[in-house]
């Protein structure tokens, strides 16, 4: 059953055009019927929204960290806007990865608090898993526990190691993945979607989607 906060994410994702609908051309040269695009979120004045709504997540499944780490470049915002909104009642420090290493001034592929104790991930997509894991590398220098990861929208898609979901994969791995929103409750929202749109989505979900085991 689709939660409340879920209902209202799709809601403002379709209004921002995070989530479009159409013929797109992904990263694994997949045909999707959907693109999903976090940054538009920027751009609409949606951010407080959004933040509650990382929030209410996080308060959903109970989970406990000392901080958070934004994979470059979606995950930076994502995670400072969960770190800000929990701000209320603790501080949640936030660090992020750079793409290009800078050799002057803090210098460091890592930019923000020095990761440390049980740390969430959180990202915007999760398709393949790549990101996550990359993430996972990234922090394995440090002292951390990583608690697991937190996107908003998961694919469910076959992970790149296997026919499982790649939240799957990553579970094996010992990291958990929560989303605020999956495929499959897109594909559960009938009073939200069109059922032309439901159908393209079911159809590329029954294609793609990786085992659930």
């Amino acid at each position: 059953m689709v939660k409340k906060f879920q209902e209202k994410f799709l809601k403002l994702a379709i209004e921002a055009k995070a989530l479009q609908f159409g013929q797109y051309v992904l990263k694994s040269g997949r045909n999707s019927p959907y693109f999903f695009n976090a940054s538009a979120f920027l751009e609409h004045g949606s951010l407080k929204s959004l933040s509650e709504i990382l929030h209410e997540k996080v308060n959903d499944i109970g989970l406990k960290f000392d901080m958070v780490f934004g994979p470059a470049y979606k995950g930076i915002f994502l995670a400072s806007l969960l770190a800000n909104e929990m701000s209320v009642n603790k501080n949640v420090p936030v660090c992020f990865n750079r793409k290009e290493l800078k050799d002057h001034g803090e210098g460091g592929a890592l930019v923000g608090a020095k990761p440390n104790g049980k740390v969430l991930i959180v990202d915007d997509v999760l398709s393949s898993g790549l990101a996550i894991s990359e993430s996972i590398k990234i922090l394995e220098p440090f002292d951390v526990d990583v608690v697991g990861a937190l996107v908003t929208l998961n694919r469910q898609e076959r992970g790149q190691e296997s026919e499982k979901m790649a939240s799957e994969e990553l579970k094996d791995k010992g990291i958990p993945i929560y989303e605020v929103i999956s495929l499959n409750d897109i594909v559960n929202s009938s009073n939200i979607i069109s059922k032309k749109n439901l159908s393209l989505m079911n159809e590329y979900r029954n294609t793609y989607r990786g085992l659930d085991v």
